[in-house]
């Protein structure tokens, strides 16, 4: 019996092992791979020697290539270790990159010698292709969604169609090394999952990864296959609480009531990804259905108080869908967590100074409202993007002396300190150093003010002293140098939800 050739795909490290999830990436392409291929799995957020392992793994005779999940920011520069060590030892075995990355900057992706592949979009059915091709059965050229180097020159093969093939396909958490560890003690409960219900945006926003993914199409999981998933990891794991990473769980209504059925019969806390427009458009019977579900917190990009902002980064919502999801939730028992995008390139001082106000405005109404603070940071713009418009926008990108913003054209450059920064949305080229601080020192003021219910490490008395400390700072805006609060944070070991996660 002829055994199947092995493919190794490795998570490469993004986090802690405390934070880990269930590597979802990897796990949807192993499901895609079961059937003509032995995948292993490697996940750098769990296993410290990662590199070493899959240098190790990458030697086995019956390798057919390595695939590799990257996102920008801080995984880039764990992707970049782990292919060059493999590249070093075996350079004859491809390696692949797929996921945000090389989506959003396939030609930086392969513009280095150790990728040879990277993979846009949806990655499944486009590598198990890419494999058929490596194997000489099939024309590479005929890989949809591929972008590859051939003669010198890199080669954007034509895009794939968007699919929900990977829904209906159960993930194989058992090829994981001790899924149990992937269950997570946070607000929610103390066997918190990992999971996702959904995948795409109807919508196309500017600085969002999802927009460039997936192209304005979505699509749910049947609800038989969530009911499934939700039975299986109450009873093999004893899961109490669910955080979907899902790219917009609120979307069609009418697609929407099928799960909340399922979540309202399970009725474990959980946390998901929502649209201001969709949440108060959603009718009270559907309220009905979240209120008895358990959905504790809803994440909603409000990302700016200004129209025009919201108009230009194609946001699709307004501000004032902003306050009114704020309200709705609150009348409905549910945590909003706003997040918005300071300093954009046209006015970032004028903007960021109101949204700050904004920020005050809606912790005045309703002081339970999360709020997540980052700098908005444009991705650059496709290959193939012929748009007048996001044309002019990216010309007008200057830094903050004036100069044109280059983009880095290869993932070395994209793994300098800097850019790593612009990925994470921490920093942007027209950010001044007096209005970076500023944002800092904003964001640490009211971050203890109004400490986030997400942080189960730090204690209550902890909690009530930043909020004290932080009283007279926040009510006479005195943000400037919060020397005391950040040394307070330290010793009560208050985290950054931005960073930890839930």
């Amino acid at each position: 019996m002829t055994l199947a050739p092995r493919v190794l795909l490795v998570n490469p490290a993004i986090t802690s092992a405390r934070n880990a999830r269930f590597p979802l990436a990897v796990l949807n392409l192993s499901a895609a791979l079961e059937d003509k291929y032995a995948p292993v799995i490697i996940d750098g957020n769990v296993d410290p020697d990662f590199i070493a392992n899959a240098v190790r793994a990458a030697g086995a005779a019956d390798i057919a290539a390595v695939g590799v999940t990257v996102m920008g920011g801080p995984q880039l520069v764990s992707a970049i270790a782990l292919s060059k060590a493999i590249r070093e030892r075996h350079p004859a075995v491809p390696i692949v990159w797929g996921g945000g990355f090389p989506t959003v900057c396939p030609d930086a992706a392969v513009n280095v010698p150790y990728v040879d592949y990277a993979v846009r979009g949806q990655g499944e059915q486009t590598f198990v292709e890419l494999l058929e091709a490596l194997a000489g059965g099939r024309d590479m050229a005929s890989v949809a969604g591929l972008t590859r180097r051939s003669d010198g020159a890199i080669v954007h093969n034509p895009e794939r169609k968007f699919s929900a093939a990977s829904l209906a396909r159960r993930l194989p958490y058992e090829g994981l090394e001790r899924p149990e560890q992937y269950l997570v003690h946070t607000f929610l409960g103390r066997r918190t999952i990992g999971y996702q219900a959904a995948l795409g945006c109807r919508f196309r926003c500017t600085f969002c990864g999802v927009a460039t993914m997936f192209r304005g199409k979505t699509a749910l999981l049947p609800a038989e296959r969530l009911e499934q998933d939700l039975q299986f990891m109450r009873d093999r794991f004893g899961v109490d609480g669910i955080q979907f990473y899902d790219h917009n769980f609120f979307d069609r209504e009418v697609d929407m009531v099928p799960l909340l059925e399922v979540l309202a019969k399970f009725r474990l806390p959980w946390w998901c990804y929502a649209r201001a427009d969709a949440l108060v458009n959603l009718s009270e019977q559907s309220w009905s259905l979240v209120r008895k579900s358990g959905l504790r917190m809803a994440y909603i990009g409000a990302e700016s108080p200004s129209d025009w902002l919201l108009h230009d980064i194609r946001k699709g919502t307004s501000s004032n869908q902003t306050l009114e999801a704020v309200e709705t939730c609150r009348r409905h028992g549910v945590i909003p967590e706003l997040s918005f995008m300071l300093a954009p390139p046209r006015d970032p001082e004028g903007e960021t100074e109101k949204t700050f106000d904004f920020i005050r405005m809606i912790k005045r109404a309703h002081p339970a409202t999360e709020v997540m603070i980052y700098i908005y940071t444009p991705f650059p713009r496709r290959w193939d993007d012929k748009n007048s418009a996001s044309a002019r926008m990216a010309s007008e990108l200057r830094d903050f002396e004036g100069n044109p913003v280059v983009f880095p054209a290869t993932a070395d450059g994209w793994a300098e300190p800097k850019w790593v920064d612009y990925w994470c949305h921490q920093d942007a080229p027209w950010v001044s150093p007096q209005l970076r601080r500023r944002i800092v020192d904003f964001t640490t003021v009211l971050g203890c003010r109004y400490p986030t219910v997400m942080d189960i490490r730090a204690s209550a008395w902890g909690k009530r002293a930043l909020r004290a400390l932080a009283a007279w700072r926040y009510r006479f805006q005195h943000y400037d140098d919060p020397w005391e609060l950040r040394a307070s944070r330290k010793l009560i070991r208050h985290w950054d939800p931005r960073v930890m996660s839930l």
